[in-house]
C-alpha cells in the first residue's frame, strides 16, 4: 500500500532528478567554481562533499564556493596513514567541516563474522561494507553531494556528466571537476597551495585502501593501482 509519504519522497525524488538533469545541460559549459556556487545555493545544508582524500582539491573549490561545507570522508579501517593524516590536515587549515564515516564494523569484527582479509577474497562485499553502506547511512541528510570524479581517469568515467541523478541514492551527484584532466589538477593545487596526499608523489597514481592499492607502471591507466589483478574497477560508490 502506498501511503502519503511514500508518494510525497516519490514526487520529490522526481523533482530533483529532473532539476539534476536539466542542471547537467545548463552547467556543461560552466567552471568548476560556478557549478559548486549553483550546488550551495540551491541545496545549501543539504549540499555536501565526499573525499577520498587522495588530494582536497574539490574540497577547497567547495570551501570557495561555500565556506564551511560539510566533507564527507570514509574511514574503511583501511587507509594508508598518509590518508588519515590528510584529512586531519585538510580538517586544520580549511575552511569546511570534516565529517567521518565509519563501517558499522571493525575489521576485527568483520574478520570474526567473514574470515580474514575479505578484500583479497570477495573484494566486492568488503567494498560494500566498508564504503558503499556507510556512504549511504552518512548522505541521508543531505539532497546533493559533489564528487571529484574526472573523464579522463578511466572508460568507466568517461561520461559522467557535471550534474546527475544518483538512482541508488536517490540525490543528486555534482563531479564539478569532470572535464579537467590531471593537467588541470595539477595546475589548481601548484596555483592555490591545495594539500594533496603525500602517497602522489611515491608512484600512487590513485590511492584506496592500502591492502587493494599499488603503485602504477609508467604508461598505466592512472587507476591501473587500484584492485590489479583483478577485474574490479571501482569500489561501488560510483556505479
Amino acid at each position: 500500500m502506498t501511503t502519503a509519504t511514500d508518494a510525497q519522497q516519490t514526487a520529490r525524488a522526481e523533482d530533483l532528478q529532473a532539476l539534476a538533469e536539466q542542471a547537467g545541460r545548463d552547467l556543461e559549459d560552466a567552471s568548476a567554481l560556478e557549478i559548486l556556487k549553483w550546488a550551495a545555493e540551491t541545496f545549501g545544508p543539504r549540499f555536501c562533499v565526499t573525499s577520498s582524500m587522495e588530494d582536497a582539491v574539490v574540497a577547497h573549490l567547495a570551501s570557495r564556493a561555500f565556506p564551511g561545507v560539510d566533507v564527507v570522508f570514509l574511514d574503511t579501517g583501511y587507509h594508508f596513514p598518509e590518508t588519515l593524516g590528510t584529512r586531519d590536515a585538510v580538517a586544520e587549515v580549511m575552511d569546511v567541516n570534516v565529517i567521518t564515516l565509519k563501517p558499522r564494523q571493525t575489521v576485527a569484527e568483520q574478520d570474526a563474522e567473514h574470515g580474514p582479509k575479505l578484500h583479497d577474497r570477495n573484494p566486492d562485499l568488503c567494498c560494500a561494507l566498508r564504503k558503499v553502506k556507510p556512504l549511504e547511512e552518512g548522505l541521508t541528510a543531505y539532497d546533493a553531494w559533489a564528487t571529484g570524479l574526472r573523464r579522463d581517469e578511466s572508460p568507466t568515467r568517461a561520461n559522467t556528466p557535471v550534474v546527475g541523478w544518483d538512482a541508488k541514492r536517490q540525490k543528486v551527484k555534482v563531479s564539478p571537476i569532470a572535464k579537467w584532466t590531471q593537467a588541470d589538477v595539477d595546475a589548481y593545487v601548484t596555483e592555490h597551495g591545495v594539500l594533496t596526499n603525500p602517497l602522489l608523489q611515491d608512484g600512487y597514481a590513485s590511492v584506496g585502501c592500502a591492502p587493494c592499492t599499488r603503485r602504477v607502471l609508467e604508461g598505466e591507466d592512472v587507476r591501473a593501482g587500484r584492485w590489479a589483478g583483478s577485474n574490479k574497477t571501482e569500489c561501488g560508490l560510483h556505479g
